[in-house]
């Protein structure tokens, strides 16, 4: 067993339950900018939104299952990766979309559909990529972790935030429209603050290990972004559906990841460390590709009807 997965992250009870809130304030933001129409639109527009759905419930999930089975990285960054990939997009893959000229739509629908199905899509993935592995096994039998167990924390982590926000933002729309960038804002503040004052109580983990899980997040997060610009190319939709569909797949939720490696895993080393590095790789690996997107508008450059 490798030093990395005997380690746990120095975190209190009062830690865990601010995380927790901090993820439910992030998710009842997100919802805010979602509506039932957003959910319909899989009707309307369904290859698009199916292609990026597999793309990242079912695809991402097996090629994060692959690279660890090729690398073989320590277990618990193995398990780590999968949980990641396991998640639900992240809260800024829209605004990155349409900083890029990608499909807003397109991807406030994906993202909707993604937290909407990882309430069985997180377990599931965990449990069954897990299991498949010799070592990830270990940890897992180790917890004792149940996917009825991880399923009832989403709905209280994810869907209850979430169907929140979406009766606000139905009933009272005028109070949901001013308050999207502010609560977008402040999610962004409060997370932050969360991840460098975590990054403060641990800082000797985080120096002595992140060089150890940097290439492993690097692989996954480039992978990810390939796996649904190509998906989405290989079905032939428009360029701005493509880069829709790739920062759903590419952008995860990794908050969310930490909240559940703290509440099952003990702060278990590489996991925490994988999801914590997660959380800033993707915004610097998401924001730099945006940006050379924004200098190349596509030819089919997606317009609002």
């Amino acid at each position: 067993m490798n030093e990395i997965d005997t380690i746990r992250l120095h975190f209190t009870p009062g830690s865990l339950v601010a995380l927790d809130m901090i993820l439910a304030f992030v998710l009842f933001g997100v919802a805010l900018d979602m509506k039932v129409e957003d959910f319909k639109r899989i009707v309307t527009a369904p290859r698009g939104t199916l292609i990026g759905l597999v793309a990242h419930s079912l695809l991402l999930p097996a090629l994060a299952f692959l690279i660890t089975m090729v690398l073989k990285p320590a277990p618990s960054i193995a398990l780590g990766m999968l949980l990641v990939a396991s998640c639900p997009s992240g809260n800024i893959s829209n605004f990155l979309v349409n900083y890029a000229h990608g499909n807003p739509a397109l991807s406030v629908t994906i993202a909707a559909f993604s937290m909407l199905g990882s309430i069985l899509f997180t377990p599931f993935n965990l449990a069954f990529w897990g299991e498949l592995n010799p070592a990830t096994r270990e940890i897992l039998h180790e917890v004792s972790l149940s996917p009825w167990q991880v399923l009832g924390t989403i709905v209280v982590l994810l869907a209850i935030p979430t169907a929140l926000g979406m009766t606000i933002a139905h009933r009272y729309p005028v109070f949901a429209a001013r308050a999207r960038r502010p609560f977008r804002m402040l999610s962004l503040v409060f997370f932050a603050v969360f991840i460098v004052g975590a990054l403060v109580a641990n800082l000797e983990f985080f120096v002595e290990y992140v060089p150890q899980v940097a290439l492993f997040v690097f692989l996954l997060n480039a992978f990810a972004l390939a796996l649904g610009y190509y998906a989405a190319k290989f079905a032939r939709l428009p360029e701005a559906d493509r880069r829709a569909v790739s920062f759903e797949v590419g952008i995860q939720n990794s908050g969310f990841g930490l909240a559940l490696v703290f509440n099952f895993f003990g702060g278990l080393g590489g996991m925490a460390i994988v999801a914590a590095w997660w959380g800033i790789w993707h915004l610097l690996a998401g924001t730099a590709l945006a940006s050379w997107w924004r200098k190349r508008p596509p030819a089919d450059r997606w317009v609002p009807a």
